[in-house]
């Protein structure tokens, strides 16, 4: 039977249509995954992250891998644990997402993990609790160094370079802020030095005189800080020196992130923060930040380095493993030894972790001073 030109189109698109043709189609391209907070109080960081992305993905499609485009997939976190579960979920039920880089927030990481895990594909994470790649979860490889490393930073060079004995520790009350701090405690107790004030704090709350207030009366000569949210730490630099706070004051990252310099302005000069990206860190650091800098017109931080070495970290070990199978991404991604990124040399341990050190920077009139880098046995 000889079919109509209408028929024949008709049968053409139910052809098309099938599963296999999509699934077919849909490989056209390497699709990975991205939760990203596009909107609530860190999408100005979420904007920063989209551009390391972008960066990275230019030159990574320059080249292709495996013969094919990198695409990415992005779904919006929302700032919030439940966002964030509920972007995972919309990446997961695709099915064809062949990894995923996950959150800054450690919070928002922690509440995914569960998912990653039944999942059984590889995520690139930013958050810094140390507790993440420690529980047992495979699937997760962190792209900065985590917070057992900055909580020794801080607390040697608060203790052996300001000679600094009374400390006031202050840290949101999540999982980052908590087992941050947690870790600077034990680094200080090391040290012999038991702190005068440990005070916790609500995330995204208006007003932090209660906390000052707490600072002043301790007698602290120093504040070491794990902020989550940069414009938590934007409001509470600004009423710290208000109240006539001046103590010195060593933060962990989120003390030099873009977002929070512009909140803070001037109530940030003359801090001390441990920092995973520097742009005078390194040569790969520097070629990233002027990179950075012509294409966007502003600095980058680390809200954008690390999306920009994790996707790079991901699509080579993807080349190496010259699959897209997740058993043999994993086993590339931690076979990575000395991958030199924009926020420093990765050398992935069994644990997931990448990076080992920090930099200490201090804050001159608004502009970030490399000081050092340190790196952690």
């Amino acid at each position: 039977m000889k079919l109509t030109r209408r028929a024949a189109l008709i049968t053409s698109a139910a052809v098309l249509a099938t599963p296999a043709i999509r699934r077919a189609h849909a490989a056209e391209t390497i699709k990975i995954g991205v939760t990203s907070p596009l909107t609530g109080p860190a999408a100005e960081a979420g904007r920063f992250m989209q551009n390391g992305l972008k960066q990275a993905l230019t030159a990574i499609n320059a080249k292709g891998v495996l013969g094919k485009q990198i695409e990415l997939v992005t779904e919006d976190d929302a700032t919030t644990n439940p966002g964030a579960v509920l972007a995972f979920s919309r990446l997961a039920n695709r099915g064809d997402c062949v990894a995923y880089i996950g959150s800054i927030r450690s919070t928002q990481v922690n509440a995914m993990a569960p998912d990653v895990q039944k999942g059984g594909k590889p995520m690139m994470i930013g958050g810094t609790d140390p507790m993440l790649t420690h529980m047992g979860n495979p699937w997760l490889f962190r792209c900065r160094p985590n917070d057992s490393y900055s909580a020794r930073v801080i607390a040697a060079f608060g203790v052996d370079e300001l000679k600094k004995q009374k400390w006031a520790v202050v840290n949101s009350t999540d999982a980052f802020g908590s087992n941050g701090a947690k870790a600077l405690l034990g680094s200080l107790e090391a040290k012999g030095v038991k702190p005068v004030l440990e005070q916790g704090y609500t995330n995204q709350q208006a007003d932090f005189t209660p906390v000052v207030l707490a600072i002043k009366q301790s007698g602290a000569d120093v504040i070491g800080t794990y902020f989550t949210y940069e414009t938590d730490l934007g409001v509470f630099a600004r009423q710290l020196r208000q109240l006539g706070v001046m103590t010195p004051w060593v933060g962990s990252p989120s003390i030099v992130n873009t977002t929070a310099l512009n909140l803070a302005g001037k109530a940030l000069f003359g801090t001390y923060g441990v920092a995973d990206y520097v742009v005078d860190a390194s040569p790969e650091a520097k070629a990233y930040g002027d990179a950075y800098l012509a294409a966007y017109k502003s600095a980058p931080d680390n809200q954008s380095s690390w999306a920009f070495d994790a996707l790079n970290v991901l699509t080579n070990a993807i080349t190496a493993a010259g699959s897209t199978e997740p058993d043999k991404i994993r086993t590339a991604i931690l076979a990575v030894k000395g991958y030199k990124g924009a926020e420093g040399e990765y050398n992935f341990d069994q644990n997931g972790d990448g990076l080992h050190g920090y930099n200490i920077v201090r804050n001159e009139n608004g502009k970030i001073i490399f000081d050092r880098h340190i790196e952690m046995a």
